[in-house]
């Protein structure tokens, strides 16, 4: 079981206020168009959190029924039956996990028996148990019958596995808003110490409940209440007058595999996934650590063997904090020293906020489009650019930049860091 073992990209899938398409995702993000908007899901409750990326109108039937029209018949009925029994934020979680799947070409032919699924965040059904804990002060026999079930986190893995068929090993991976580097992380281990040929990553959508979003509020995060008018300039990193991240909902999905195995089956490899490493602040506050920053990043080159003028492009966890996204500033400098200033930054949350424990997860599928298409997503909403921020952050505008290896932040409450390293695949390591 060689540590060193090699791990292919082969499948990814989406979901975001923007598009559930791939190749519309990377198009739009291109573009520079803002999923910002109104919260509708939480828009009755009165909180102070007023503009979020919101998905609760998204309509899951019909990505069903799609589904359904291109899926074996034995996971079709799998997938009708179970979709419409479960609450919204597993739902998604599904129909990201089976599109992934699909994507992969694994719908009719996967070692299910020896696959693994991992699973992203925690505190993901909270709406759901929130809309329960209000029916049940008025009439408790009127809840879900199956909360003791849909409420716990688990669920999400519970499902996929069920529709999927999964049976070799499933765990969840929490750690805020690192969880989707984590769950990497995880998958790493599982290919290069357990054996594991596939592994299937979901960064799911989480459903924040009114007193988690109110809460944030309460902690200057989430509010924007100036951008009412205009939400889709509310998530703005790297601006002079940024205050605070946009909390949105959005997911993914990754199917990771060993890199001979994904030849062996002339499977197409989209990047390579080189590994991730982690660092923790030894702080439960959710002050940005530069130190602990770079202290990750650092770890993920030295164990990977990368020098940093290898890495071209970092895409950061920016989310538009006004310590944060000048702390991640400082981190990059520290490791990079002068390559700093010649490599590429940008911030996909300017675009699609910040979708919480899913968002290192769908931020690394949109690094691996960039690297494929050779061109950077602008950083928007950057009006008056920070004199602290120095690097070159492609504001305002996407650019034309080869991309060979490139480093993927995510960092959470709680001090947690991780750091990802993903390489492009060279045309002649892509079969058909």
């Amino acid at each position: 079981m060689p540590a060193d073992r090699r791990i292919a990209i082969t499948g990814m899938a989406v979901n975001t206020p923007l598009t559930d398409n791939l190749e519309e995702h990377l198009s739009l993000l291109l573009d520079g168009r803002s999923a910002i908007g109104r919260w509708r899901a939480l828009g009755e409750y009165g909180i102070y959190s007023k503009v979020a990326g919101d998905l609760s109108s998204y309509d899951i039937t019909a990505k069903t029924n799609a589904l359904l029209k291109r899926l074996p018949s034995e996971i079709a009925e799998r997938l009708h039956k179970l979709v419409p029994r479960v609450p919204w934020p597993v739902r998604l979680s599904i129909l990201i996990a089976v599109e992934a799947w699909e994507h992969a070409h694994f719908v009719a032919r996967a070692d299910t028996d020896n696959a693994a699924v991992i699973v992203s965040g925690h505190n993901l059904n909270t709406l759901y148990q929130f809309t329960n804990y209000k029916t049940f002060s008025e009439e408790p026999d009127f809840i879900d019958g199956l909360y003791a079930v849909h409420a716990y986190d688990t669920t999400h893995i519970g499902c996929v596995s069920d529709v999927l068929q999964i049976r070799g090993s499933g765990m969840l991976v929490g750690a805020a808003c690192a969880s989707g580097g984590y769950a990497l992380r995880a998958a790493v281990d599982e290919i290069r110490h357990h054996d594991t040929p596939i592994v299937l990553v979901i960064g799911a959508v989480n459903d924040s409940g009114p007193v988690d979003m109110h809460a944030m509020a309460l902690l200057g995060a989430g509010t924007q209440e100036r951008f009412l008018e205009d939400p889709t300039r509310a998530s703005r990193p790297f601006d002079l007058d940024r205050d605070g991240f946009v909390p949105a909902h959005g997911g993914g999905a990754i199917v990771l595999e060993q890199w001979e195995h994904a030849r062996q089956r002339g499977a197409r490899i989209y990047a390579e996934l080189i590994g991730v490493e982690t660092s923790i602040d030894a702080s439960y506050l959710p002050q940005p650590s530069p130190e602990g920053e770079a202290r990750a990043m650092h770890r993920a080159l030295i164990r990977y063997g990368v020098a940093p003028e290898q890495i071209d492009y970092i895409n950061g966890h920016f989310t538009s904090t006004p310590l944060g996204d000048v702390a991640e500033i400082d981190a990059i400098k520290r490791v990079f020293g002068s390559h700093a200033f010649r490599l590429k930054v940008n911030a996909t949350k300017s675009m699609l906020g910040h979708t919480m424990g899913a968002s290192a997860v769908l931020e690394a599928i949109g690094c691996v489009l960039q690297m494929q298409a050779g061109r950077l997503h602008p950083s928007i909403n950057i009006d008056q650019l920070d004199p602290l921020v120095d690097l070159d952050v492609c504001r305002g505008r996407a650019v034309d930049w080869p991309v060979r290896s490139c480093l993927k932040n995510a960092f959470g409450f709680g001090g947690l860091n991780a750091s990802i390293l993903l390489k492009r695949s060279d045309q002649s390591e892509v079969p058909g």
